[in-house]
């Protein structure tokens, strides 16, 4: 998909709405300055476009039981097409990634993983990381404490 062109009405109701995505209509046409009826035809193209991607509850993890970020750097044994894919299509079984991301550098993958604590992560790392396809190395990091964590993307 294409980078949209957004003007600098569609950048406040992105803005507001990754505040805030369950905004009233109403309330969001308010703070960016438009009608009801313009703000809704805006967010529509937004989300038909595809610049707005979907809508979701953000949870906080230690609420929910998972007390524990661990970042994953994974090496793999080789770069074919196969083995990559082979990869990716089981990593995204794995309900414990947040995310994977292809890497340059060092590591091939970086995955994102909760777990409850120290004990989980052992379950993940058993039952998932080591079964995965041509895994050569793996090094695992434990956060600390979360400094910052957003989801909302800078929109200047």
């Amino acid at each position: 998909m294409q980078e949209a062109t957004l003007d600098a009405i569609n950048r406040r109701i992105l803005a507001r709405l990754q505040r805030d995505g369950r905004i009233t209509n109403a309330e969001l046409s308010e703070a960016v300055h438009l009608s009801p009826s313009a703000c809704h035809r805006r967010v529509a193209q937004l989300e038909a476009s595809g610049v707005i991607a979907g809508y979701c509850a953000v949870l906080d993890p230690r609420a929910v039981g998972r007390r524990a970020t661990v970042f994953v750097e994974i090496t793999l044994a080789g770069q074919s097409d196969e083995l990559l894919a082979a990869f990716e299509r089981e990593v995204a079984l794995i309900p414990d990634v947040l995310e994977c991301h292809l890497m340059a550098g060092t590591a091939d993958y970086l995955l994102k993983v909760v777990a409850r604590d120290t004990d989980d992560f052992a379950r993940i790392h058993r039952r998932y990381l080591a079964r995965l396809p041509g895994v050569a190395q793996m090094h695992s990091s434990f956060a600390l404490r979360t400094v910052v964590s957003t989801r909302a993307l800078p929109l200047d």
